[in-house]
C-alpha cells in the first residue's frame, strides 16, 4: 500500500430527473439553501459533505448516485486502484477551479469516484 490515503467521501453527486423537485427535497432534508444554484447543478454543504444534484444524470451519464473519495494524489490512487483491480470508467479531468475528478469501476460494477483539490 502507498501512502495515497484518501481524506474520505466528502462529496456525493445524485443525478436528477426534475432539479426544482430535488432542490426542494434536499433543502428539506439538509436544512440548508444550495451554495451553488445554477440550471446545470446545485449543490448544498451539510455537515462537512458536499451534496450535488446532476439534471439528467450530467455529461457523465450518472443513473445512480457516485460517492466521491478524496484524494491528496489523484493519479496515484488511480494507479493504485485499477492495479488492484478497478477499471477507468472516467478518466481524469479537471471540472473547473482546479479540481479534478475521474470514476472508476469496482470487480462488481459499482463506480467509485476520485477527487483531487489542488
Amino acid at each position: 500500500m502507498s501512502d495515497s490515503s484518501t481524506q474520505g467521501i466528502r462529496t456525493v453527486l445524485h443525478p436528477v430527473s426534475d432539479l426544482a423537485k430535488a432542490k426542494a427535497v434536499y433543502a428539506a432534508l439538509l436544512g440548508v439553501a444550495p451554495v451553488v444554484d445554477g440550471s446545470y447543478y446545485v449543490g448544498f454543504e451539510a455537515a462537512g459533505q458536499h451534496i450535488g444534484l446532476v439534471p439528467a444524470g450530467g455529461p457523465q451519464a450518472m443513473s445512480s448516485p457516485v460517492a466521491y473519495w478524496h484524494v491528496p494524489d489523484i493519479e496515484a490512487k488511480l494507479a493504485e486502484v485499477t492495479a488492484a483491480g478497478a477499471v477507468v470508467k472516467e478518466p481524469v479531468r479537471d471540472v473547473g477551479g482546479g479540481r479534478l475528478v475521474a470514476t472508476v469501476t469496482d470487480p462488481d460494477g459499482n463506480v467509485l469516484g476520485l477527487l483531487q483539490d489542488r
